[in-house]
């Protein structure tokens, strides 16, 4: 079996890939007891050939002591395993200059307050303003234009989402650009994504400074951005002059050239807000600016893609079930699966209507599945040809 996971004994009802399945309806039925959520999915495990109609569905003491033996690694697994984009030439909101968008993002998520989860994740915050729950932290890689997540890293709420995202960045693939907020940005993060040819449109920060090299026509401007450990004023000035003569900068690892974006919401704030954004997409002539703008516009579609997962799927408030680390990355792994699977029905039920996907509910769907997947669920076929994601600087 796949990470070593075997069933207990030979004929068990409880074999390791029924526990996944499993597992995974307890995350689509989140407000459901492990007994209900067993006798709801029999049909299907029935039709899959893996459910015996003379067995009584298990007990949740039954289901718990087999989600132990099952680990935290097959879920993870399954969910790398399916996890690939899912939008087409066709899918709106989802590409800009023949690549395709994703964006990066993280959320925190309650687990169950054990001794054992505490060591392991931690609570945020502390004293009066101590979380009420420990909490885990995720870190996810998304397709802007459907919804569905990519590629995750799950870790304690006292890592930080730079170093939990920071492992992420060698997953990028070369056909994509990448959407980030400011809180993301560094100078390191910034070469560890530009570097597997990923293309970039990431929010600078406010206190740092764009040196103009030249401006655009349409407005934007030419700058540079320098390794902040670079002290030298003859080193920076050096890096200047040469961005000011045209040459290339792809070789240097202390500076990269950027184009830089800036455009005004008036309605945000009193007085409206500046967005300053840096792109690797150089080329006015190829990309417009207001393009780039729309780009970091739908990485917004990341915020949903959490609500989806937070609010609607798992419930407002809710704590995972899991007592321990172990169960606890089990269960975000199947959550973040289960999402996966319905986030790319409704991305082919919209190109079916042609339709962008933000238009189809979520909850809508949601129902419909949590009907129909007593019986008759089945996961979403994944093309074999697809790009696959290793988990490069992966600890």
């Amino acid at each position: 079996m796949v990470c070593g996971a075997r069933a207990q004994r030979s004929g068990g009802k409880l074999p390791p890939h029924v526990v996944a399945y499993l597992t995974m309806a307890l995350c689509l039925f989140g407000g459901d007891s492990y007994e209900e959520v067993a006798v709801k999915v029999t049909g299907a495990l029935t039709r899959w050939g893996c459910w015996d109609a003379g067995w009584s569905p298990p007990t949740a003491s039954g289901i718990t002591q087999a989600r132990k033996r099952l680990g935290p690694k097959v879920l993870e697994r399954v969910f790398e395993s399916v996890a690939a984009p899912v939008a087409t030439p066709a899918t709106r909101g989802a590409w800009l200059a023949g690549r395709r968008l994703v964006a990066i993002d993280g959320f925190d998520v309650d687990v169950a307050d054990t001794e054992s989860n505490v060591a392991e994740f931690g609570y945020h915050g502390s004293g009066d303003n101590r979380s009420t729950y420990p909490k885990a932290r995720v870190v996810a890689l998304s397709e802007c234009g459907t919804h569905v997540f990519l590629a995750a890293e799950v870790t304690a709420i006292t890592v930080g989402e730079r170093a939990a995202a920071a492992r992420l960045y060698p997953r990028l693939l070369g056909d994509e650009i990448l959407c980030a907020d400011r809180g993301f940005y560094s100078f390191d993060a910034w070469a560890a994504a530009k570097a597997g040819g990923a293309e970039l449109v990431w929010r600078a920060p406010t206190n740092l400074r764009l040196p103009v090299v030249r401006v655009h026509a349409d407005g934007t401007y030419v700058s540079v951005l320098i390794d902040p450990a670079v002290q030298s004023k003859r080193r920076r000035a050096a890096i200047l002059a040469a961005a000011a003569a045209g040459e290339d900068l792809d070789e240097a690892e202390d500076a990269h050239l950027v184009r830089v974006v800036e455009y005004d919401v008036p309605d945000r704030n009193p007085d409206g807000e500046l967005i300053v954004l840096l792109t690797t997409l150089t080329d006015p002539a190829a990309v417009r600016a207001d393009q780039i703008a729309g780009a970091y516009h739908e990485r917004w579609e990341h915020e949903t893609a959490n609500d989806q997962l937070k609010t609607h799927l798992r419930g407002p408030g809710a704590v995972l079930r899991s007592k321990s680390p172990e169960l606890v990355h089990q269960e975000i792994w199947a959550w973040l699966t289960v999402h996966y699977a319905i986030a790319a029905v409704m991305a082919r039920a919209a190109e079916a209507a042609d339709l962008d996907p933000d238009r189809i509910s979520f909850i809508h769907a949601l129902n419909i599945i949590r009907r129909t997947a007593t019986g008759t669920a089945a996961f979403p076929p994944s093309p074999l040809d697809r790009p696959r994601r290793d988990r490069l600087g992966r600890h």
